[in-house]
């Protein structure tokens, strides 16, 4: 009789046990993106900003977008890499200098699941900011060729380099083999596929840490605070999940030959700056 309660016992013990252990490891971290025409449009320093004398921009109509670094940020002095880092993309050596590994990126659509992580992998501590590296965006924009607006899509690389085998930027396949800076783009209407770079470094990043916390030149880790700081506990049983609302408020921006705040690549207007103009993440 002792022997049947010492091992019912052991079971109810090994049950507890595995019920607690699954209850902990079970608690994810999710993310996903919300791409907001409306948020407020800031330059380098997180300030607000407006259309420089010039330029022309639109708001675009986003397909997909993708990220290939994520790092929780404790305090605004928390150097780069210095947080706790949830995410890198695949890099490679394959176009010659350390490049993102395009092939290998997550692309996600608005609103749909981007990256889960479980919890108990997550350093317990309480965090100010999140730092992302976003890396590519598809997305339709309209221009005027011949005095008439169409619609076209881009496929824009934002991220510092990426090795990009192929892509497709609508219907239309693109071949590469080798890297691209930050500020490529490929551009697909109904009269064909053209492609372009925008100049170095005028890539907008968003950063209001940049006085105490400052990112490399031509790295795309736009920077936002929590409404109130992260806290992960080292017993967390609830799922986390976080949503990058990013600014693209005019975030599409041209410099102007004709200035009527259309884009007319055929009249030799250029793309100056593709990046994302502010992020919230926001906890739910």
């Amino acid at each position: 009789m002792k022997l049947i309660t010492f091992l019912a016992l052991i079971g109810f013990m090994v049950l507890t046990s595995c019920a607690d252990e699954g209850t902990t490891s079970s608690a994810l971290l999710t993310f996903s993106f919300k791409l907001d025409n409306q948020q407020v449009r800031l330059d380098n320093f997180g300030r607000p900003s407006t259309i420089p004398q010039g330029h022309g921009a639109q708001s675009p109509r986003f397909q997909s977008i993708s990220a290939h670094y994520i790092e929780l940020v404790p305090t605004p002095i928390t150097p780069l890499g210095n947080g706790e880092v949830l995410y890198l993309n695949s890099e490679t050596t394959a176009g010659g200098e350390k490049a993102i590994d395009f092939g290998k990126s997550i692309i996600a659509a608005e609103g749909e699941e981007f990256l889960s992580i479980p919890v108990n992998d997550i350093a317990p501590g309480t965090y100010e900011y999140i730092r992302v590296s976003l890396a590519y965006q598809n997305y339709d924009i309209d221009v005027l060729a011949s005095g008439t607006t169409i619609a076209g899509t881009i496929a824009s690389f934002v991220g510092y380099n990426t090795f990009i085998s192929q892509f497709k930027v609508k219907d239309a396949q693109v071949t590469i083999n080798g890297n691209k800076k930050q500020g490529y783009w490929a551009f697909e209407s109904p009269i064909g596929v053209i492609q372009g770079q925008a100049p170095a470094g005028a890539t907008t990043v968003p950063n209001p840490l940049a006085s105490t916390s400052p990112i490399p030149i031509g790295s795309c880790v736009v920077t936002g605070k929590f409404s109130e700081p992260l806290v992960i506990s080292s017993n967390q049983a609830q799922n986390i999940g976080i949503t990058l609302s990013l600014s693209i408020n005019n975030s599409f921006e041209w410099i102007e030959v004709t200035p009527d705040n259309k884009f007319e690549p055929l009249a030799g207007e250029a793309v100056i700056d593709m990046g994302l103009r502010g992020l919230i993440p926001i906890v739910k």
